[in-house]
């Protein structure tokens, strides 16, 4: 262990490793309760997502274990699935499987311009304006999901949205949205799935949650997701501009998260580089793959792996703790699988907290950030959909840009973003896919 891990020379034992991964996972462990309940509005089985949702966090985080030796978790990513149910399939009408092809081809052209070390460069040549808007109009996306799972946003054709009525299912994920801020500011550990399970619990009390048959259990069969991916329905014309947003937020996401977290386990050398960034990258993009295979959408490196470096883990032992966590969550299915949308609809609010909490970055002062960050952000909630939001963004860019003199600075990336933004939105709005 010592040998394989190097334990000594990151300065770390085996107790600090162990808690450290501990600490990861019940952070993040709020995801096999979220994402099958976000895939399963995609009409995808849910028992099934549960199992395949964990196997994927395994499979990840173990890679970044043995590949990498890094500390960092995988699992299916926050803002992708959505992306995956609301836009492509509810929002679009494709067919899941062919979802799942995109995520496939994502992840497969995303490990080709890593082992070539394309992808570094793309993130160089992308403003840092548009990045920061990324997340944060993901972060409104998934909140504004949140606030729907939970029944505090309606429809209503007046006015296309509303305040919903004054349900115990509402009352309770606000109340357990509550309760997640409170332990946010307190920094407890786990706040998320400490959330999800009082507004669980509570629901039966209430009696709108059915109380499990069983506590154990074996994994649900995988049968009903996996391996169904439709790669031909993916190679549609159409499909083009969803593939791209897949690359594009999962790429960013990606970055963002390593470095930070590489940081915070003081894995950076004096020249300010990541040595093990290339590794880690591959084994997000194969991770990718697979998951996609199983049936998940895009898997990628949690930032809530932070809070194990913080409590001392340095090496990937702490990642094969994670994932050991994972294991044996397969057998909780059956607890799993009683949780309601309104238990997990705080959570999704939370992560949007998250993922705006960066928009102070932006230069509002400077119309030439200010429009294109500002149309990227606002529209993925209204357009309910990431890659129109994405698309938006990029053509107020090149062409405000164009208008101001300046198209010579744009980088030949920005420009075939930009063209690549076009196509998504006319086929998009023309009726020809996503």
């Amino acid at each position: 262990m010592e040998k394989f891990f190097k334990l000594q020379e990151r300065g770390t034992t085996v107790k600090q490793e162990i808690f450290g991964g501990l600490t990861t996972f019940l952070t993040m462990a709020y995801i096999i309760f979220v994402n099958p309940n976000i895939l399963g509005a995609a009409g995808m089985d849910q028992p099934a997502l549960i199992t395949v949702t964990c196997i994927a966090a395994i499979v990840g985080t173990l890679l970044a274990a043995f590949w990498s030796n890094v500390p960092f978790a995988m699992a299916p990513g926050m803002g992708l699935n959505a992306f995956f149910t609301y836009t492509l399939v509810l929002g679009q009408g494709a067919k899941w499987e062919e979802a799942l092809g995109v995520v496939f081809f994502s992840g497969v052209v995303f490990l080709i311009l890593t082992v070539v070390g394309v992808r570094e460069k793309i993130i160089s040549s992308i403003p840092q304006t548009l990045r920061i808007a990324v997340g944060a109009g993901i972060g409104l996306f998934i909140c504004f999901i949140g606030f729907k799972e939970m029944g505090l946003i309606v429809a209503n054709p007046a006015t296309l949205v509303g305040l919903g009525h004054f349900t115990p299912q509402v009352a309770i994920g606000l109340a357990g949205l509550v309760l997640i801020g409170i332990l946010e500011v307190r920094r407890v550990k786990g706040s998320i799935l400490i959330g999800i399970l009082f507004c669980t619990i509570v629901g039966m009390g209430f009696g709108v949650v059915n109380t499990p048959d069983h506590i154990v259990a074996l994994p649900a069969s995988i049968a009903p997701i996996a391996f169904k991916l439709d790669i031909l329905g993916a190679l549609k014309v159409s499909m083009i501009g969803a593939i791209f947003s897949f690359m594009f937020v999962d790429l960013f996401d990606s970055i963002g998260t390593i470095v930070a977290c590489s940081y915070e386990a003081k894995m950076v050398d004096k020249d300010g580089n990541i040595p093990v960034i290339g590794k880690v990258l591959e084994a997000d993009a194969l991770a990718t793959v697979i998951g996609a295979v199983l049936g998940t959408s895009t898997t990628t490196t949690y930032v809530e792996s932070a809070s194990g470096i913080a409590s001392g883990a340095r090496t990937g032992l702490a990642s094969v703790v994670t994932a050991g966590l994972f294991f044996i969550a397969m057998f909780f299915g059956p607890v799993i699988g009683v949780v309601p949308a309104f238990a997990t609809a705080p959570a999704l609010i939370i992560v949007g907290v998250f993922m705006f909490k960066n928009i102070n970055k932006i230069e509002f002062a400077d119309f030439n950030e200010a429009i294109p960050a500002f149309l990227t952000i606002i529209l993925m909630p209204l357009t309910y959909s990431i890659s129109i939001g994405l698309s938006f963004g990029f053509i107020a860019y090149v062409l405000i840009a164009l208008a101001n003199g300046r198209a010579s600075k744009l980088s030949i990336t920005m420009w075939v973003i930009g063209a690549l933004s076009v196509v998504n939105l006319y086929f998009t709005m023309t009726g020809g896919g996503a």
